[in-house]
């Protein structure tokens, strides 16, 4: 079979103090390499925060950049472009006349991305370029509008807090005075607090290292290597502590504007906004009790083209192989070091319960993968810990990189993966609430499957060799067959089938039916299951 040719993507991003291009030449391998990458600086946000208004001088501005690197776009004659626009955009009120206006002036579809997105598409390039398997992550994208928090355990995405703390935002909002008072950045550093310990009441973990991208931690890098008495070097992956972190916060606070555009290592376009962006990864670090901080010099678009090659040319194995949509669950679920036994076997009886009730209780068809891939996914949490690990599996999935499981799947694989033990579905559940009442319905029907299925394997022994269910009026019939009695399994299912008898409002009943010696009860499981990411 002939090769599958390399693809011309370029990706756009609308910042709040810049817009950037970059245009790569990608492979199927999932690697690309750079044909051009242009920034210029736009100021977009500037006076956001006072007049909730893009300024039409920043609107103008970013249109002219636009219209310049479309034309670049159209030269290298890709594939498909993408252009995406963040906080300054989410924020302002006027966005949809200024969306107006580009697609007017240019041509150009701006898509306004989430701030979880936003986390996503940056981590992915952080955990891309660094070994992160091992750690507890807290990587910061700073912008000039907002900050993105990820919180990241051993790879894998547990949570995203986005926090309007950008250091355009925070310059206008705190520093006046030149150079600033100290009672401002008190002020400042007391906003971002508030800010942050409404957003994240309590952190599931506390990080090992900060990892960090975006202008702010570039400068902060260059600053430090000539603190050091370093040459001028590449940023990526350079290594600070906070102590350098707050010497040069302390360095920038005595100096005025025209000083500080002088700075060995600042960039003169960065130097108003610096102090408040450095405030922010100082107090960041304190509170986390962080010392250790790695300097990224990608984020967004680096993301976003890992992701469009993704969408290109489908997720790979090591030899090359595409990934069918579950193979990407299962390997999504070795690398938050789940239990492939016990996964595959809850996902095998889930799904034989499924094909056996499916036309008596007359469940869609589409919702057999939502139930097999939250089976797969159910115990992943245990990863962040196990006291709670239902609510960290529904973050895990959330967040995780599944390429060719739609948003709304993935929410509800998350949400059905959510509800296998503790309590029930509640519409006061803050993500469970924000669904379709048809949504909502499968969430219930298949966690209810899933509770039976996970309930029969409650000893992780995988003692079962298969399901008979019947519908008899009122009552469905389980029989369930294994070499000796699967006394536990059987008083787990039971205990987990409450919610089946509720959802289905029929009688749920359990019995053991003995089957000969056979060698493993459970399938062999695929070798993509077990092999860790």
């Amino acid at each position: 079979m002939a090769a599958e040719p390399v693809k011309r993507l370029a990706a756009i991003d609308i910042g709040s103090n810049s817009v950037r291009l970059m245009v790569v030449e990608a492979s199927p391998q999932g690697d690309y390499r750079i044909l051009d990458d242009h920034k210029e600086t736009t100021r977009l946000a500037h006076g956001l925060a006072t007049t909730g208004q893009l300024a039409q001088e920043a609107v103008i501005h970013t249109i002219d950049a636009l219209r310049r690197m479309k034309s670049i776009v159209q030269g290298y004659q890709v594939d498909r472009l993408r252009v995406i626009a963040t906080s300054a955009m989410r924020d302002a009120d006027n966005r949809a006349d200024c969306i107006r206006a580009v697609e007017q002036q240019t041509g150009l579809e701006i898509e306004i991305i989430s701030a979880t997105d936003e986390g996503e598409f940056s981590y992915r390039s952080v955990a891309a370029h660094y070994d992160l398997h091992d750690q507890h992550v807290l990587h910061c994208d700073l912008g000039g509008g907002s900050c993105e928090l990820v919180f990241a355990a051993l790879g894998n995405i547990e949570e995203i807090v986005s926090l309007p703390a950008g250091a355009v935002r925070l310059t206008e909002a705190y520093l006046q005075s030149d150079p600033p008072a100290k009672s401002e950045l008190r002020a400042l550093r007391k906003r971002v607090k508030k800010l942050y310990t409404e957003k994240v009441s309590e952190p599931t973990f506390l990080p090992h290292l900060m990892t960090g991208a975006g202008g702010t931690f570039s400068a902060l890098a260059n600053m430090v290597m000539r603190l050091r008495g370093l040459d001028e070097r590449p940023v990526a992956g350079f290594a600070l502590n906070r102590s350098e972190v707050r010497h040069v916060l302390d360095l920038l606070m005595m100096l005025p504007l025209a000083e500080r555009r002088s700075v060995p290592g600042l960039h003169a376009d960065r130097a108003d906004i610096i102090i408040a962006g450095v405030a922010v990864i100082e107090r960041l670090m304190k509170w986390l009790h962080i010392n250790r901080l790695l300097v990224h010099d990608k984020g967004v678009r680096d993301g976003l083209i890992r992701a469009m090659i993704e969408e290109q040319f489908g997720r790979r194995t090591p030899g090359g192989d595409k990934l069918s949509p579950i193979e990407v669950i299962q390997q999504f679920g070795a690398a938050c070091r789940y239990e492939p036994a016990h996964a595959g076997q809850v996902a095998r009886l889930a799904g034989m319960l499924f094909d056996q009730l499916q036309q008596p209780l007359g469940l869609p068809p589409q919702e057999r993968f939502l139930l097999e891939s939250a089976a797969w996914l159910h115990e992943i949490g245990s990863l962040i810990n196990y006291e709670k690990h239902h609510q960290h599996s529904y973050h895990l999935i959330k967040h995780g990189n599944l390429t060719g499981i739609s948003t709304q799947q993935r929410e509800l694989i998350a949400n059905i993966a959510r509800y296998h033990r503790k309590a029930e579905p509640k519409s006061k559940h803050a993500a469970y609430g924000r669904l379709a009442p048809a949504e909502q319905a499968a969430v219930r029907r298949m966690s209810a499957l899933l509770r039976v299925a996970d309930g029969l394997d409650r000893s992780h022994t995988q003692r079962i060799r298969g399901v008979q269910a019947q519908v008899d009026n009122g009552t469905v019939r389980i029989e369930v067959q294994s070499t000796t009695e699967p006394e536990v399994d059987l008083w787990g299912a039971t205990q987990k089938g409450r919610l089946f008898e509720r959802v289905f409002d029929r009688k749920l009943e359990l019995v053991w039916s003995p089957c000969p010696e056979a060698a493993d009860a459970a399938e062999p499981q695929p070798e993509l299951a077990g092999r860790s990411t």
